[in-house]
């Protein structure tokens, strides 16, 4: 999440990105299927899908953007993000403190990139880090009080959500989800 995150930001930040148009979508349609692939058809139906170098390739009607899989990333990781998402990750990448005022989802329901459930800016294993190397499908959940996070499991491999990068300013809760069928 972190590669694909940072690539992300850097695509949705840059100024006049969000009217920029690129190639119809119709001559990308991997990358458009892909990029939907991250949400639920009701959401990524009508969902902006940008490619990583911020070209628009279809402009939506609802409040989300999809992106395709980032092709610097190891996994199969698109994703599908709300504004308090955006602004989420637009903090992360600036290394600053997000300003989100309500709660906020992400989905990356084909999976994603090895990472740390402890250190946001881990870049590989450690043995205090709690590496997760195995991708798995999940919808990703932000909310402005971090307080009422306290007492949820931390634990990724507890079958259920959890906690991931308790006690930094990117605190997020992780819902793991069953794989998408081929």
């Amino acid at each position: 999440m972190r590669t694909v995150l940072a690539s992300l930001v850097v695509a949705l930040a840059l100024p006049g990105l969000a009217l920029a148009q690129g190639p119809s979508y119709a001559k990308n349609p991997n990358k458009l299927a892909n990029a939907m692939s991250a949400a639920p058809a009701s959401i990524a139906a009508n969902a902006t899908v940008s490619d990583w170098d911020g070209t628009v390739l279809r402009q939506g009607t609802n409040a989300w953007t999809c992106m395709p899989d980032n092709p610097e990333s190891s996994g199969n990781d698109p994703m599908c993000l709300d504004a308090p998402w955006l602004n989420w990750a637009h903090a992360w990448m600036n290394k600053q403190t997000p300003n989100y005022t309500s709660m906020g989802f992400g989905y990356m329901l084909a999976g994603g990139s090895p990472e740390s459930n402890i250190e946001p800016y881990a870049k590989g294993p450690t043995p205090t880090n709690q590496w997760i190397s195995e991708s798995i499908p999940h919808i990703m959940i932000i909310v402005p009080d971090h307080k009422t996070l306290e007492g949820l499991p931390t634990d990724p491999h507890n079958g259920g959500p959890w906690v991931m990068w308790k006690g930094t300013p990117y605190v997020h809760i992780m819902v793991p989800t069953p794989k998408k069928a081929s």
